[in-house]
């Protein structure tokens, strides 16, 4: 794998390094600059939506289409969490999801020597696409994780709001991990997340793949599910497999088998993430909105289903959480290259 990188750098180099390192460093907001939603689109549906519906959980669809009945949220604050981007209000899962999430940062704070999770979005109340930010995310399965520990006190709303990424990669290197923020509590965090069963898939940049690659030296059974994606360089997306029992579910084909350190991996480190699409002679088509009508037809009877009676009656553990940042309904504020990607 090596020589295939070693190649596949000296090509690039004919490529503006400049304008890849900048295409490559988006981080957390990816895409926060999008337009807005169009009134009546499926994004400015569901974002306006503040409570998830009473009843169990249910995933209705794909993790890039589809929606979330009974959603919980997780508690703004744990012992060894902090969840971040409050008015966003996208701290919504599955219960799984949610469990996982809380699991993790007590395995990683004991075993791993990582203080705490800032954990950034999961899903809207009832899940669906979203206005900014991504294109899944929308079944309760999916959340995001910053590279970035949890301080030692309970930040403010303005502190979660305010606190800025920080990128793994350096600056001024073709995706290359930056040695000053980069440790080895990092590697062993991501290595825990990807050790729980249900974790199908973690989404990383290229460069923190590679790096795991050349330098995780403990069990490699799980190296796989690491999977290379642009955009997470500041924070990881874990991504679990829909729960037993999930018939509106659909799931995504498992990993292929092996670590993941080979040509594939080659391959974002090549020319042809960034080639520019092919010229046409059709003028380019303007991308329709998502409608309602194009998820499944059971998101339209969850968007109309009553909701919880509040926030904090719907939050992961809401008896024994400490729930003093819950608010009953919190409002929704209003590098990836351009050549085509693989699904991982």
């Amino acid at each position: 794998m090596a020589s295939l990188l070693v190649r596949s750098l000296r090509t690039i180099g004919k490529f503006s390094l400049a304008t890849v390192i900048g295409m490559g460093l988006v981080a957390g907001d990816t895409l926060a600059q999008q337009a807005a939603p169009s009134p009546g689109s499926a994004k400015a549906v569901f974002g306006a939506v503040t409570l998830p519906t009473q009843g169990s959980p249910q995933s209705l669809g794909f993790y890039a289409k589809g929606c979330l009945a009974g959603a919980v949220a997780l508690p703004a604050d744990g012992p060894t969490w902090q969840a971040m981007r409050l008015s966003r209000n996208r701290r919504w899962g599955r219960p799984e999801m949610i469990g996982l999430l809380e699991r993790l940062s007590r395995d990683a704070a004991k075993n791993d020597g990582w203080p705490g999770l800032l954990v950034g979005d999961i899903s809207q109340p009832r899940g669906g696409p979203m206005a900014n930010g991504h294109a899944s995310h929308q079944i309760g399965l999916d959340a995001d994780v910053w590279l970035t520990p949890m301080p030692r006190h309970k930040m403010t709303a303005e502190e979660r709001e305010a606190l800025p990424f920080t990128t793994m990669l350096a600056k001024d290197k073709f995706l290359t991990i930056n040695d000053k923020v980069w440790t080895p509590a990092h590697a062993r965090l991501l290595m825990r997340a990807a050790s729980y069963p249900e974790v199908e898939r973690i989404f990383v940049n290229p460069a923190i793949k590679k790096r795991m690659c050349e330098a995780w030296t403990g069990d490699r059974t799980n190296l796989g599910k690491l999977r290379p994606e642009y955009g997470h360089d500041s924070h990881f997306h874990i991504r679990i497999r829909c729960p037993a029992g999930s018939a509106g579910c659909t799931g995504q084909a498992p990993v292929t088998a092996g670590d993941g350190c080979d040509k594939t991996l080659a391959w974002w480190f090549g020319p042809e993430p960034w080639a520019k699409p092919k010229p046409s002679t059709k003028p380019p088509q303007k991308p329709r909105e998502v409608m309602v009508s194009d998820l499944p037809k059971a998101c339209q009877a969850v968007l109309a289903a009553p909701p919880v009676a509040s926030a904090r009656a719907a939050t992961f553990g809401a008896k024994t959480a400490d729930a003093t940042a819950e608010t009953d309904a919190m409002p929704v504020s209003g590098n990836t290259p351009p050549g085509q990607i693989p699904q991982q």
